[in-house]
């Protein structure tokens, strides 16, 4: 691997960029050609682009290097230390006409010191600095913070348009593949186009698509195992797997998940209608429940009597 997919096929221009909406992209473009934006916050499940637009808009506006400070919220960002840095960054005047402080994964800066501190710092800077975050949870940003910066949620595209995408870097590398196998990758993974490539691009070294060896843990994903066995309509085998393999702090991952693949559970819209019932349920007993293990256990019982 000379280099990764994800990183080859990262579109390069706002054109290259995919719009779920199109008034989004219409407003993308409207910053582009006015050169300016305002304070934003990016939005969405993992691995729909966010940061992707983020650095696609720095670029496309033309902003110098220099005039550009990145954190991560999960990181240096979640501690008050770093908002010296950041006071010195947003002090000195720009190069350009404005600096950005793009800061990814920010539903994670702390709620108490950092995001206090930064809602001030978007005031005080206003006319020569502009914010950038993005977040998977934007309930997790006070509300300060939000109403200082324009909401944009980046949507996820839908399973076809998704497998799509990954069949069309496939074809373009002259890999083989076989639509079945290509699936478990995609539900494994979606909406998480990111994941999908990572996890497929070692799995077809050989140029033909294979699901990840059993001895390989490295390579393989638990919700890629699951599927097949789900597949074969070893439910047991498949419920046992998720709850060794799930963390109870990924437990709302997990049920995305499953929500996300309600054909999973139910061929016709009244069973998926009923999964979606059942998910909901055990997402809100998982809150009040002393074993979430259990809960999640009888929650895959209930979508594996699905008729």
């Amino acid at each position: 691997m000379k280099q990764l997919w994800v990183e080859q096929y990262r579109p390069n221009t706002i054109d290259d960029y995919v719009f779920v909406d199109d008034a989004q992209r219409e407003q993308v473009q409207s910053w582009i050609r006015d050169g300016s934006i305002p304070h934003l916050m990016l939005s969405g499940a993992a691995g729909t682009g966010k940061t992707t637009l983020a650095k696609l808009l720095i670029n496309e506006l033309g902003i110098d290097e220099y005039d550009v400070l990145y954190a991560n919220g999960s990181k240096e960002a979640r501690k008050i230390e770093w908002v010296d840095r950041l006071i010195s960054f947003c002090q000195t005047m720009p190069f350009g006409r404005f600096k950005v402080v793009l800061i990814d994964e920010a539903d994670y800066m702390n709620k108490e010191s950092v995001q206090p501190a930064l809602r001030n710092l978007m005031e005080d800077y206003s006319q020569t600095v502009r914010f950038i975050l993005t977040c998977n949870y934007p309930h997790k940003i006070i509300a300060p913070i939000h109403s200082r910066c324009q909401g944009f949620h980046i949507t996820k595209t839908d399973h076809t348009e998704f497998t799509a995408r990954v069949a069309t870097v496939l074809v373009t590398e002259g890999v083989e593949f076989d639509l079945d196998v290509l699936d478990s990758y995609v539900k494994a993974t979606y909406p998480d186009l990111r994941k999908c490539l990572n996890l497929v691009q070692p799995n077809s070294q050989s140029g033909t698509l294979v699901p990840p060896a059993a001895a390989d843990k490295s390579m393989r994903d638990w919700k890629l195992e699951c599927v097949d066995l789900f597949k074969r309509g070893q439910t047991r085998q498949a419920r046992a797997l998720m709850c060794q393999s799930s963390s109870p702090e990924e437990a709302e991952d997990v049920f995305r998940w499953m929500y996300d693949n309600l054909d999973l559970w139910g061929s016709t819209p009244e069973s998926q209608d009923q999964a979606i019932v059942v998910i909901r349920n055990g997402l809100v007993n998982h809150n009040s429940v002393a074993d979430v293990e259990i809960n999640l256990s009888a929650t895959l019982i209930e979508l594996g009597q699905i008729q």
